[in-house]
């Protein structure tokens, strides 16, 4: 068994949800997830088969991000994993929803940051282990960091 750890790219100020998931029908049941928990406009999702014609399977709202969501199933090449990624939009305004889709075993990750995927590849194929999402930290937040972040979370919406 050999370990890897896999860089994937996809567009600055987009989005990515990586995760694991079991059936076929992931493509679709995520599609009606993205179109209806949130005002999420653009998306794509890829799915990577791990039986029978081992497919990327793939949908969304804007043709660029699907394509950009199927070359990472096709660099990851791990079987039963799916990535939606999505442009003016947070993952928090719909992982919940994905969390809870009956195909979704796992999320890996749900972030803007780069990330590494970290799979083990046997003669059958690919898993994956896990990622690393972005940087190390690189201090303690002070008091100018704690007033930062709360405006940041109140111009986006997220806080009053």
């Amino acid at each position: 068994m050999e370990l890897r750890s896999i860089p994937i790219g996809f567009p600055e100020g987009s989005n990515i949800i990586l995760g694991q998931s079991h059936f076929i029908k992931t493509v679709e049941d995520l599609y009606e997830i993205m179109v209806t928990s949130s005002p999420v406009v653009k998306f794509g999702i890829a799915f990577a088969e791990a039986s029978g014609l081992c497919l990327v399977r793939h949908d969304g709202s804007d043709e660029r991000l699907e394509n950009v969501a199927v070359a990472i199933m096709k660099t990851v090449g791990a079987g039963h994993t799916f990535v939606i990624v999505m442009e003016e939009a947070f993952p928090i305004s719909v992982l919940n929803a994905v969390k809870v889709c009956q195909e979704v075993c796992g999320i890996y990750c749900a972030t803007a940051n780069p990330v590494e995927v970290i799979v083990a590849e046997s003669a059958d194929g690919r898993g994956v282990l896990g990622v690393i999402d972005g940087y190390g930290p690189r201090g303690v937040e002070g008091a100018e960091e704690t007033e930062k972040r709360k405006e940041f979370l109140r111009m986006i919406g997220h806080k009053r």
